[in-house]
């Protein structure tokens, strides 16, 4: 009998060959237990995926839609891409700045600034995995006139992997060795080795070299850009109040036809998210929506009124809690949660172990998130072809209780536990809104009946979410013993989302902060497991690989996942916006259009 990968490399074969369709391919994979996710990425990395309906734009005219509102109840701060380090400042630039690429509703990537997506039929990914060429569209020009070219696309690169920037887009461009260009109109992306993800950096926003060259490296953030975009997107700017305002007017020369469609587009931020929905779904007042984390129920009595509808699309999100594994309450060269520090109590697997069986994810999906959420121990929940079934969700206080007695942890007086001199009592942050403080209340009871005590705090999520690096609450800076967060795992590929847990990743004062693994976690295998799928070209070997990282993680408890988390937004009833969960939410704004 044939070994089972021969079997599916013939496979493929026969599809080449066309003795067998796509349909009979998923079929006689499924019969050897395969998925048919996973039975479309091979055909995919073979050039041979079906490629996915489009939605069909109506328009025939560019403009004539009158205008556009969108209410962010975190509004923009800054309007700068690569100093973007949450969404809400991301989306804000999506009026102004775009990628080679953005990713659909299904997860197929869709030229923007490329003229096509690269693959090895067109020459344009190298069969050794170590480069991708890509053409750029000729005729697109920047907001102020000049033209968009090879230089501007080399340049970001640049000026993004300057340490000095300290840009948060830099990790977009992980093992990306050099972007070289080719011509006016054609770069070369070469990675450090084989690379399976040709991808890599065409999603990261580019900006223009004339703008932003005079001031790269320490001078990155004095850049009057980085409040008054100049991009090629399908909106110019007019008006920017951070946190509070963005304006942005149809933009003549857009090199997509017959878009955008609206006039004009407004973003307001503020609010909660509970105002946003009800701005959108009850009252009408606002088009569209943003990042609706509100009880399902409270959702549901507002699509009652019937001026508008909540849409949940796929994505790679994750709502979760991380411990801090260095000590955030003592300084060490000046700096909190140094990472050369280690917390004081969570070095100690039993406590990590027992904080995760009190954390009773069936209650919160039942009663807080609803539709908006799916309980998961797994850090990796999308695509299905990365979802572990090795973990396991448990709740029990008994066991809980029985892991801390075990290892020394006695109840006082008080009925607090402690050893040596240090009680189970931690600070637990997150930012404010209605579903994280419910899980924060229903985690801090059960923890209450195993001798812990949790703090509360709730954070703006205008500071928690911050890059401001002299603010002391941003999540980045996690000088907290727990922070609960929810992550947007944005290309349908995880590896960006495992990087949080890189050791090279980690956050502190010599990156500004900016590092992705704010917990300060640090393990060599992890580390090893992550630099093996870097450069594994077979799919299913590669897949293998994010699978044992996802384990290693959450069945050590590094990471305590609490929920999926589907992309939730509001739309009004007429507007028609396919909001990618791949991508951010607004990466698709030329491609909004208003129903008569």
């Amino acid at each position: 009998m044939k070994h089972p990968e021969q079997r599916l490399r013939r496979l493929v074969a026969r599809v080449h060959e066309g003795s067998l369709t796509r349909r009979g391919f998923v079929a006689r994979l499924a019969a050897l237990g395969v998925g048919a996710p996973l039975a479309q990425l091979l055909l995919a990395d073979q050039g041979l995926a079906q490629p996915a309906p489009r939605v069909v734009y109506k328009p025939t005219k560019r403009g004539g839609g009158g205008q556009v509102r969108v209410l962010m109840w975190q509004g923009p701060t800054l309007l700068n891409p690569h100093f973007a380090t949450g969404a809400k400042d991301a989306d804000g630039c999506c009026l102004f700045y775009e990628a080679l690429l953005r990713f659909d509703m299904d997860g197929n990537p869709v030229p923007l600034l490329a003229a096509e997506i690269p693959t090895r039929a067109n020459g344009g990914i190298a069969a050794d995995g170590r480069s991708v060429t890509w053409k750029l569209k000729p005729g697109v020009r920047w907001h102020d006139g000049k033209p968009f070219t090879a230089d501007d696309v080399a340049f970001t690169y640049r000026y993004a992997m300057d340490p000095a920037t300290a840009a948060v887009s830099s990790s977009g461009y992980e093992r990306v060795k050099a972007v070289e260009k080719v011509d006016a109109l054609t770069v070369r992306f070469v990675f450090e080795g084989p690379s399976p993800l040709w991808e890599r950096g065409a999603n990261v926003q580019i900006i223009p070299r004339h703008v932003f060259e005079p001031y790269l490296g320490e001078k990155s953030r004095e850049a009057p850009a980085n409040l008054k975009p100049v991009g090629t997107g399908p909106y110019r700017f007019v008006e920017f109040k951070p946190g509070d305002l963005l304006r942005g007017e149809l933009n003549p020369n857009y090199h997509q036809p017959n878009k955008p469609h609206f006039d004009s587009i407004e973003i307001k931020g503020g609010g909660d998210p509970t105002s946003a929905a009800r701005a959108v779904l009850q009252t009408g007042e606002y088009d569209f929506a943003w990042n609706l984390q509100v009880e399902d129920e409270v959702l549901k009595r507002l699509e009652a009124g019937g001026k508008g509808r909540v849409e949940f699309s796929p994505s790679g999100n994750v709502e979760f809690t991380m411990f801090q594994f260095a000590d955030p309450w003592s300084e060490v060269e000046g700096e909190r949660a140094h990472p050369k520090s280690r917390h004081p109590i969570f070095h100690e697997a039993p406590v990590r172990q027992a904080l995760g069986l009190l954390l009773d994810r069936k209650v919160m999906q039942d009663f807080v998130f609803g539709r908006t959420g799916v309980a998961s121990a797994n850090f990796i929940n999308n695509p299905a072809r990365f979802n572990s079934p090795n973990t396991r969700a448990e709740f029990s206080i008994d066991k809980a209780n029985a892991v801390l007695e075990a290892a020394g942890w006695k109840k006082g007086a008080d009925g607090i536990r402690a050893k040596n001199g240090r009680k189970l009592k931690f600070v637990f942050q997150t930012s404010i809104n209605p579903v994280r403080q419910k899980v924060q209340a229903v985690w801090k009871q059960a923890c209450a009946k195993a001798g812990i005590e949790l703090e509360l705090k709730g954070v703006q999520a205008a500071v928690f979410f911050s890059s401001d690096v002299g603010n002391p609450d941003t999540a980045n800076k996690f000088w907290a013993d727990l922070e609960m967060l929810g992550i947007a795992g944005r290309a349908p590929d995880p590896i960006l989302l495992m990087l949080r847990y890189a050791s090279w990743e980690i956050a502190s004062k010599a990156n500004k902060w900016q590092g992705r693994n704010a917990a300060r976690w640090s393990n060599a295998e992890y580390d090893r497991l992550f630099k093996a799928s870097e450069s594994e070209l077979d799919p299913l070997k590669r897949v293998a690989l994010l699978i044992r990282m996802n384990d290693l993680i959450c069945n050590e408890n590094a990471v305590l996942p609490i929920a999926y988390r589907p992309l939730v937004t509001g739309l009004s009833r007429k507007l028609v916006a396919a909001v990618s969960g791949w991508d951010l939410r607004l990466a698709d704004i030329a491609d909004w259009y208003r129903e008569p």
